[in-house]
């Protein structure tokens, strides 16, 4: 457990540095007595013998976490699974994959160039989760990747660390509906995925969610520095279901739109 509370740990500090909005929600919270409860995290990885997500998950599986479910997205060339723990309080942790076989010929030769990069045995570190980008790569790269997966653009950009952390709206005792957190979000002018509609999901599925759009921050590329989108915060809201207990899964369709939250293309939408 010690390991798993202390990857969790790193991944936090790192997702501060680079998520110039997290402090920004945290304040406006805190400031309304709210104490803040993570719902889960999201990794990305490519589905590649040497980082895919049996590779991503060995750390937390370690200590103590089971896969619960896994999740196919078949337009974006995705794949995912979703791992929970026994002790009460622990987030959830989602992994999801881009599947190589299924890209352009140009997008594998690039992601298996990377990856032949990280160093040796670096995946059996039980930091490998937060390693963050151990490959040189030029901006050129970055934006050929772009024109064909966000996703993969972005991986390939920051390597490994949490993509987002989640607020657990359901648990907060100052809004009452994840439609009242948003409006709160959007009058402190974080701008919102609008993607499906800036609520995800519904209370008839057990899972209400939305994020903010990932703000841009400078990242040193080989050949300059640039500014490009880094994580976002996601929020969700559990509903209670038949038995009257918390869902405590995924909706696929809802992840999918919830995927564009790094995409520089989008911007906020009224609603």
């Amino acid at each position: 457990m010690g390991v798993v509370h202390d990857l969790f740990e790193v991944l936090w500090r790192d997702y501060l540095t680079m998520t110039p909005q997290a402090d920004q929600v945290a304040k406006l919270l805190t400031e309304r007595g709210e104490t803040i409860v993570n719902d889960h995290i999201a990794l990305r990885t490519f589905a590649h013998d040497r980082v895919d997500i049996e590779v991503l998950d060995r750390a937390f599986v370690d200590g103590g976490y089971e896969p619960v479910e896994s999740y196919e997205f078949k337009e974006k060339k995705l794949v995912a699974c979703h791992y929970e723990h026994a002790e009460p309080g622990m987030p959830k942790v989602f992994i999801s994959a881009l599947l190589l076989d299924e890209c352009s010929k140009e997008l594998r030769d690039i992601a298996h160039g990377l990856i032949d990069q990280i160093p040796v045995g670096l995946e059996a570190d039980w930091r490998f989760a937060s390693s963050g980008r151990t490959w040189p790569v030029d901006y050129a790269t970055y934006r050929s990747l772009l024109e064909e997966s966000q996703y993969a653009a972005w991986l390939v950009a920051f390597g490994y660390l949490a993509n987002h952390f989640t607020i657990a709206t359901h648990r907060l005792k100052s809004v009452n509906s994840l439609k009242e957190l948003n409006e709160l979000l959007k009058e402190a002018g974080l701008p919102l995925n609008p993607t499906g509609g800036l609520i995800k999901g519904s209370p008839g599925v057990g899972l209400e969610q939305s994020s903010t759009m990932a703000a841009c921050i400078d990242v040193a590329f080989a050949d300059g520095t640039h500014s490009i989108p880094s994580c976002y915060y996601e929020f969700a809201y559990r509903h209670s279901m038949a038995d009257g207990e918390l869902f405590q899964g995924f909706v696929a369709d809802s992840a999918t739109n919830l995927f564009t939250s790094t995409d520089q293309r989008l911007g906020d939408v009224p609603g």
